[in-house]
């Protein structure tokens, strides 16, 4: 696309992308401006200038009594609440001893400090499988860039070899999805408990079939009242552990209203996916998130795992759960689907909104 005055904006991304130094490299490079592709639009902008509501925040929940009876009905209550009208919340006290939280924070942050021509050895745009460190998976499909890397390693059903993954932070990674993935079968059973459900019945579903870690790095931006550190959005999949340094940055649309995350040490973050939004029948929704890019002068760094359904069962039809559907009170929402529709959906185009999930709305509605 050659605008007006002569920007060629498809070459200067091209450009970026061959140079595979990522906004890492050219944070570190000292820039005082950002190239014209990482700009958003004025009404991107405009809501970036809106002040979050103050003294308010995610739920944060407790799960060191969760192996009691009553503990466990305290913390399935929370749960369901919190997922049903934030989808997002905050747990501490789970099974993830800190120091290996601190640690995995440390190794990916070790990999996006590696020199350039380093990081550049993994850098491709192969979706979906192995190992992918990029700048933007979107970059080529969105209308304006976001002030992040990140490294993307597929750990199931069709896992990365061990010799793919970055050796300075291959064993964390691995470490980390075993971790992550424990957490992710805990909340998904007492999420099940909040509707009624039999506690394995997500599990069975193969909800953690499919696996994602991806580590974000937001390099500090010169101007980052003009760019974003990923632009708003909902998670196209069941469900999304996040794990953050103390860098903030993260923000959860509530009530028509931005509210800051504030990172707790030792904290793991838990948001609902578009597809958990499906299956549960609009039981627990998913919400739009944020990142600001990053004014600060040290980096952000978050280790985000998705779990998801196979995405390679192509044949298999998803759609909410026949125990949470029962007419008049309780209609189905959402036609049934399949992960090609899925997929298709997702590489069609850049991050968004419930696109898929509005796409799947019955008409009777």
């Amino acid at each position: 696309m050659v605008c007006a005055a002569g920007y060629d904006r498809t070459k200067e991304v091209k450009e970026f992308d061959n140079s595979k130094m990522g906004v890492k490299g050219l944070s570190d490079s000292g820039i005082t401006t950002i190239p014209k592709f990482f700009v958003h639009p004025p009404e991107t902008i405009s809501d970036l200038r809106k002040s979050s509501v103050t003294g308010v925040g995610i739920p944060v929940i407790d799960l060191s009594n969760v192996d009691t009876e009553a503990g466990r009905a305290k913390v399935v209550g929370e749960i369901r609440e919190a997922a049903k009208t934030w989808g997002f919340f905050q747990l501490i006290n789970h099974c993830v001893p800190v120091p290996v939280l601190d640690d995995t924070i440390a190794a990916i942050k070790a990999f996006h400090d590696l020199p350039i021509e380093e990081k550049a050895k993994y850098y491709v745009r192969e979706e979906g499988r192995g190992v992918m460190y990029a700048s933007n998976f979107d970059l080529h499909r969105s209308t304006a860039a976001c002030w992040h890397d990140s490294l993307n390693v597929w750990m199931a059903p069709d896992p990365a070899a061990a010799e793919e993954i970055p050796a300075v932070c291959r064993r964390a990674v691995a470490e980390w999805d075993i971790h992550a993935k424990k957490v992710a079968e805990d909340v998904l059973e007492l999420l099940c408990e909040g509707v009624g459900l039999k506690g394995g019945k997500l599990k069975e579903l193969g909800c953690c079939d499919t696996r994602a870690i991806v580590g974000h790095c937001y390099p500090p931006c010169p101007q980052p009242d003009l760019t974003v550190g990923i632009k708003s959005h909902t998670d196209p999949v069941v469900l999304t552990v996040l794990l953050q340094n103390q860098v903030g940055g993260l923000q959860v649309k509530h009530g028509g209203d931005w509210v800051d995350v504030k990172p707790i040490h030792g904290g793991l973050i838990i948001n609902i996916g578009d597809l958990l939004q499906i299956i549960s029948n609009g039981e627990y929704n998913s919400v739009q998130h944020r990142v600001l890019a990053n004014g600060l002068k040290e980096d952000r760094i978050s280790i985000v795992e998705f779990f998801n359904v196979n995405k390679f069962d192509e044949s298999a039809r998803y759609g909410p759960l026949p125990e949470l559907v029962s007419p008049p009170e309780k209609p189905c929402i959402y036609r049934n689907f399949t992960m090609k529709e899925f997929t298709e959906n997702f590489y069609s185009k850049g991050l968004d909104s419930k696109s898929f999930v509005e796409k799947l709305k019955l008409c009777a509605l």
